[in-house]
C-alpha cells in the first residue's frame, strides 16, 4: 500500500556520477533535495575504469569544478596516480587524467553527500513517476512510499532493465553485482518517452599477486602534480605505478576461434555499444591487420590487490577470458577475480530534451548521464550538474543556464545530444569542439566561475581566490607588454644560449615570449621586476602570448557563431507553414524544436538551404509584426 513519505523541491533518481553532482548542486542552491539510490554502496561507484579525466574528459572535470561541482575536488583527494596527457601537443588538447583509489573515491563522495545540508539520502528504488497535465509532481518507490516534488532529475545510469551478458549466460542485473531497476522503464514508456537499448562493458579484474610486472613497461605518474580543482592547491603524494603490456597473435587467435561464442557477434546482444571504447573481440575482428593492442594493468586502490585490465573489455565466456589473459606477457599465471561482462540497459533519445536537459513534453522532469545516451563518468557528472542547476533555477523563477558551444565543453556535449541525438553511447572528444583553443582546461575558471558564483554554487572563498588569480594574470600581462627588453650585447648573448636569435631592436617581454624556443620562465633573468607567481599563472602567460593570433582569430569565429545563436526561433512556430522547407527538415525541426537558427543549422537533415528559407520566413514575420 502506498503512503505519503514527504515532500521535496527536487528528487534525484540515482547516485552515480550524474546523481551525485545533481544532488549536491540542488541542495547547495538551497533547495530541499532527496536522492534515491538502489544501494547506498553505489553512491559515486566506479563500476568500470577507476580513473577520472583523460583526453577531453579532463576538460569536463575542470568545468564541473569551475561551476562549483564536486568531481574535481573528490579525485584530488583520492587519486593514486596523476598524469597530464598530450603534453607534446598544443595546450588545447592537454588533458589531466588521474587514477583513483576506487574505494576511497566512493567513500569520500558518499560522506560529502551525507554531510550536505538540505540533502536527504534514501536506499530505495523509484518504480514510477507521477505526472499530471504534463507536469511531474512526485515519484513512487517499490516499498510503497510516495514523495511529492517540484522537479525530478533522472540519473539512472545503466540500471534501467539492466542485463548482464557473459558469453551465452545472461541475467537481469546492474553494474558490479547490484540489482537492476526493472519497473521504471515502463513508467517512462507510459509517458510516451522513447527508449532505446545501449550496451557498455567492463574488463576483468585480476589479482596483483599473480602478475609478473618485470615483463611489462612501468607507467609512472607526473613528478609535478597538477590538481583538477582550482581549490586544491599544491599536492604532494606518493604515487602508484600502472603497467603496460600488449595482446599478441596467440591472444587474437583465441578470440577468432571463439568469436561464435561472442554475444556481440552471434546476435545475443541487441544493444549498441560505444564506438570509441570497443571490446577486445571488436578490436581483433575490426582491425585484423594489427598484431597487438595496448593493455594497461592499473591498480584499483591502495588497500586492495585488485587490478583493472584496461583496454580489454569483453563479453566472451569466462573460460575464454581466462585463456586470453594468460597469453599476455606478465599474465601467464594470472588469477581473475572479477569476470569481464557486457551490460545492456535502457536509455532515451536525447532529442526529447531541451538545452536545459528538461524533457520537452514533461515539465519539471530532467535527464542526465547515461540515461541521455552518453558514456563516461565525466560526461555524466557534467549533465547531472547542469540538469540540477536548471531544475533549481526554474523552481526559483530564474532564467535557465544554457552553456553554448563557445562557452564550454559541457555546452558542446549537451548541444550534440539534444540537437543531433546519438545512435551509440556518446563520448566527449576534443575534435567535437569547434573552439577548443578557447575551451582549454587551464582556463575553465575564467570561463565559468563567474557563472557558478552568480547561480549560487561557487562560494565566496573560491570566488575571491578566482578574482585574485584573474587580477594577477591581467596585471602581469599588462606589465610584460610594457617592459622593454633592449638589444644590448649581454641580452643577445643570453638569448643565444637559449637557442634564440638576437634582438635587432628593443621589444616587449610579451612579444619575446612568443618565440617558440623561449618562454616566461626561461626569460626570468631578463626581468628584474618579476614577482613570484605560481607555475600555473606563468603557464597562462605563455599560452596567452604564444597563441594570441590564433585566439584572436577564434574569438572572431565565436562572434559570428553568437550572431546566429542570437537569432531566436519562436517557441510556437508551425514549420508546416514555412513555405520552401523540405519535408525532412519540417519533420526534424518540428521534433527537436530548436531555440535558435544556430541550433537549427546543426540538426542532421536540415540543410543550409533550409536554414536560408527559415531566416527569410522569420524576417518576414518580424517585419509583419512591427
Amino acid at each position: 500500500m502506498e503512503y505519503n513519505a514527504g515532500e521535496f523541491d527536487i528528487i534525484v533518481v540515482g547516485a552515480g556520477h550524474a546523481g551525485c553532482e545533481a544532488a549536491l548542486a540542488a541542495s547547495r542552491m538551497g533547495l530541499k533535495t532527496l536522492v534515491c539510490t538502489i544501494s547506498l554502496d553505489a553512491i559515486g561507484m566506479m563500476p568500470c575504469n577507476p580513473n577520472i579525466g583523460g583526453t577531453a574528459k579532463g576538460h569536463l572535470v575542470r568545468e564541473i569544478d569551475a561551476l562549483g561541482g564536486e568531481m574535481g575536488i573528490n579525485i584530488d583527494n583520492t587519486f593514486i596516480q596523476s598524469r597530464m596527457l598530450n603534453t607534446s601537443k598544443g595546450p588545447a588538447v592537454h588533458s589531466l587524467r588521474a587514477q583513483a583509489d576506487k574505494s576511497k573515491y566512493q567513500h569520500r563522495m558518499k560522506k560529502v553527500l551525507e554531510e550536505q545540508e538540505n540533502l536527504q539520502i534514501r536506499q530505495i528504488e523509484v518504480t514510477r513517476l507521477l505526472v499530471e497535465n504534463n507536469k511531474i509532481y512526485g515519484v513512487v518507490t517499490r516499498n510503497g512510499a510516495t514523495f511529492n516534488c517540484k522537479a525530478v532529475v533522472l540519473a539512472t545510469g545503466t540500471y534501467l532493465r539492466g542485463k548482464i551478458i557473459i558469453g551465452d549466460i545472461s541475467y537481469n542485473g546492474g553494474p558490479d553485482g547490484l540489482f537492476a531497476a526493472n519497473d521504471l522503464s515502463q513508467s517512462l514508456l507510459d509517458l510516451d518517452i522513447t527508449l532505446r537499448r545501449f550496451k557498455t562493458g567492463t574488463p576483468a579484474r585480476i589479482n596483483r599477486r599473480s602478475v609478473d610486472f618485470s615483463k611489462m613497461s612501468e607507467q609512472s605518474g607526473d613528478k609535478s602534480i597538477i590538481p583538477f580543482s582550482f581549490m586544491s592547491g599544491d599536492i604532494s603524494r606518493e604515487q602508484i605505478s600502472c603497467y603496460l603490456t600488449y595482446t599478441n597473435e596467440k591472444t587474437h587467435k583465441i578470440v577468432q576461434e571463439n568469436i561464435g561464442r561472442s554475444p556481440i557477434y552471434n546476435g545475443s546482444i541487441k544493444g549498441i555499444g560505444p564506438r570509441y571504447c570497443p571490446s577486445i573481440e571488436d578490436k581483433v575482428m575490426r582491425f585484423p591487420e594489427k598484431t597487438q593492442h595496448q593493455i594497461f594493468i592499473e591498480p584499483e586502490g591502495e588497500d586492495t590487490l585488485e587490478m583493472y585490465v584496461g583496454g580489454m573489455s569483453s563479453s566472451l565466456p569466462e573460460d575464454v577470458q581466462i585463456k586470453m589473459l594468460r597469453t599476455l606477457k606478465g599474465l601467464e599465471n594470472v588469477e581473475m577475480m572479477r569476470t569481464a561482462y557486457a551490460i545492456e540497459y535502457d536509455s532515451i533519445d536525447p532529442t526529447q530534451l531541451n538545452s536545459t536537459l528538461e524533457f520537452k513534453n514533461i515539465k519539471g522532469l530532467y535527464g542526465a548521464g547515461q540515461l541521455n545516451g552518453s558514456s563516461g563518468y565525466e560526461e555524466a557528472g557534467s549533465q547531472g550538474l547542469v540538469a540540477a542547476i536548471n531544475a533549481a533555477l526554474k523552481i526559483k523563477g530564474k532564467e535557465p543556464l544554457i552553456l553554448t558551444r563557445s562557452d564550454a565543453y559541457i555546452g558542446v556535449l549537451i548541444d550534440d545530444l539534444v540537437t543531433k541525438g546519438t545512435n551509440e553511447p556518446y563520448r566527449m572528444m576534443t575534435s567535437r569542439a569547434e573552439y577548443r583553443l578557447l575551451l582549454r582546461q587551464d582556463n575553465a575558471d575564467f570561463r565559468l566561475t563567474e557563472i557558478g558564483h552568480n547561480i549560487g554554487l561557487v562560494k565566496e572563498e573560491r570566488y575571491i581566490k578566482f578574482v585574485n588569480r584573474k587580477n594577477d594574470i591581467e596585471r602581469e600581462i599588462d606589465r610584460i607588454k610594457k617592459l622593454q627588453i633592449t638589444n644590448k650585447k649581454e641580452v643577445n648573448e643570453f638569448l643565444e644560449k637559449l637557442g634564440s636569435s638576437e634582438l635587432r631592436k628593443p621589444t616587449s617581454l610579451y612579444e619575446l615570449i612568443k618565440r617558440p624556443e623561449v618562454d616566461y620562465f626561461s626569460l626570468a633573468p631578463l626581468d628584474l621586476e618579476r614577482k613570484e607567481f605560481s607555475k600555473d599563472i606563468g603557464e597562462q602567460l605563455n599560452i596567452i602570448s604564444k597563441y594570441e593570433g590564433y585566439i584572436v582569430s577564434q574569438l572572431e569565429q565565436v562572434g559570428q557563431f553568437k550572431k546566429i545563436e542570437k537569432k531566436l526561433i519562436p517557441v510556437d512556430i508551425e514549420y508546416l507553414n514555412v513555405r520552401g522547407l523540405r519535408t525532412e527538415a519540417i519533420q526534424k525541426l518540428s521534433n527537436i524544436r530548436p531555440i535558435s537558427i544556430g541550433q537549427a543549422s546543426r540538426i542532421s537533415g536540415v540543410s543550409p538551404a533550409d536554414v536560408s528559407v527559415l531566416l527569410v520566413y522569420l524576417e518576414h514575420q518580424y517585419s509583419k509584426n512591427k
